[in-house]
């Protein structure tokens, strides 16, 4: 029987506790952990000794981001190759203490294995589940996973914290939209969880189908895997395709299983679980320079309690800026208004300016008549850069219509992004599909 009478958070003390007790702990787990790292890790004490840091030279949270070197994915790589196969940046553990054995690929094809730890897993489990608690996830609720179950750690941690939390899962997988939509009709549940990308995607399947999502069991959207879940207008076209509220979850997979935020009902940006995984805001051109509260800047990770490969300072790439107001949630967690904008690497200059193609993502979305794909191609014309972005147009539409359409798209650019951009139109069907993680950007400047 569905009940109302849940408690409104997995874990009241530890969700509302006051900031500054809550820095006192992450400071306590800081000074913890690069004793550890510096101590039994020999990449970290190899690192920090090149930097001529100690772990004593860290008093204050200031301190920490000031004065502790960053560490990088090519890194890792690195040193996993150098100590195969888990690297020498993995705790001593034997067999029987060890929980998982994942992955994710790396550009040579070989991929970056991860070991979790049982307990380190067990307090992954814990902050998923405190996590999805916060989207209204409770027991009566039944989740379908999208997500692959597979050496990556794609929904892994979204399974266990449902379960943890007593709700039914259904991991139906990274399997064809149509069978997702079978399923939907079939299993009615009431959560589903996917990459943005791939929510639109099955939407634009259902169309196809001439399915109602909006009529569905659906009520609820969990989004992870890729940024854009908090984008205003993506929120707002999936939310009212699906007739279901969007949650935007972030981790990556050098910080997995651990979750590092996730929205609330109050839809105001995602909470940072910053007494789990501590989240910086710095300066692109320089790790060790803070980024005020409210500027963009590059974002930092650190596991607080983690013992197998923890992170100590991990560069992820992507780029987003932070707020500390209060949130109507009750949460005193800090949050990322916006969620992920996107990669730093991601970023275009075009004729001087930059340009990100989250900005570009909210402009396409807004648009009424856009379907679910799109493609942003820059190039080097003489002396110009030049960017075309193809947008496919819903069915229903006729060719009298488009050249309006491309005026519109034409104009909302120049608009919002100060520079111009030329607009392809094509029929829903012929730009490639996305079927998980998007690829949005082909810059042939690179190539």
């Amino acid at each position: 029987m569905i009940t109302n009478t849940y408690k409104k958070y997995w874990n009241e003390e530890r969700e509302t506790l006051h900031p500054k007790k809550r820095e006192a702990i992450i400071l306590a787990r800081i000074k913890e952990q690069l004793e550890y790292v510096y101590n039994k890790l020999p990449f970290y004490r190899k690192h920090y000794d090149r930097h001529h840091f100690k772990p004593s030279d860290v008093k204050t949270l200031e301190d920490f981001t000031t004065k502790v070197p960053i560490i990088t994915k090519k890194m890792l790589v690195e040193d996993q190759k150098e100590h195969p196969i888990f690297g020498s940046y993995t705790g001593q553990f034997e067999p029987e203490e060890i929980a998982r054995i994942q992955g994710s690929s790396g550009t040579s094809g070989i991929p970056t294995l991860y070991q979790v730890s049982n307990k380190d897993w067990e307090r992954a489990s814990e902050l998923h589940a405190m996590a999805l608690w916060s989207t209204g996830l409770r027991p009566h609720d039944t989740i379908q996973i999208s997500f692959p179950f597979s050496l990556f750690f794609g929904g892994w941690g979204i399974l266990h914290g449902a379960e943890r939390i007593g709700s039914t899962v259904f991991p139906l997988g990274a399997i064809d939209s149509d069978r997702h939509l079978e399923m939907i009709e079939r299993i009615k549940p009431s959560t589903f969880a996917a990459t943005p990308s791939y929510f639109l995607h099955v939407m634009n399947k259902s169309r196809e189908k001439q399915i109602d999502l909006s009529k569905s069991s659906v009520v609820r959207l969990i989004a992870a895997g890729e940024a854009g879940g908090s984008l205003p207008s993506t929120k707002e076209l999936l939310s009212t395709g699906w007739g279901a509220s969007l949650f935007d979850t972030g981790s990556t997979s050098e910080m997995y299983p651990f979750m590092t935020s996730t929205s609330c009902e109050a839809q105001a940006g995602v909470h940072l679980y910053q007494d789990e995984v501590f989240t910086e805001i710095v300066s692109a051109e320089d790790s060790n320079t803070p980024i005020p509260m409210g500027e963009r800047g590059a974002v930092v990770y650190t596991h607080l309690w983690r013992k197998s490969q923890p992170m100590i300072r991990f560069w992820s790439g992507d780029e987003s800026f932070m707020t500390n107001e209060p949130c109507s949630c009750g949460r005193s967690y800090p949050r990322l208004p916006h969620g992920i904008l996107g990669r730093l690497d991601d970023m275009l200059i075009i004729r001087g300016a930059n340009i990100y193609p989250s900005a570009i993502e909210n402009c396409v979305r807004s648009l009424m008549w856009s379907g679910a794909e799109y493609q942003i191609f820059v190039d080097k014309k003489g002396a110009l850069d030049e960017m075309t972005v193809n947008i496919e147009y819903q069915n229903g539409y006729n060719n009298s219509q488009l050249d309006s359409f491309k005026k519109e798209a034409e104009e909302l650019f120049k608009s919002k992004l100060g520079v111009r951009v030329d607009v392809n139109l094509y029929e829903q069907g012929i730009l490639p599909e996305t079927v998980f993680k998007a690829r949005r950007v082909i810059d042939h400047r690179k190539i």
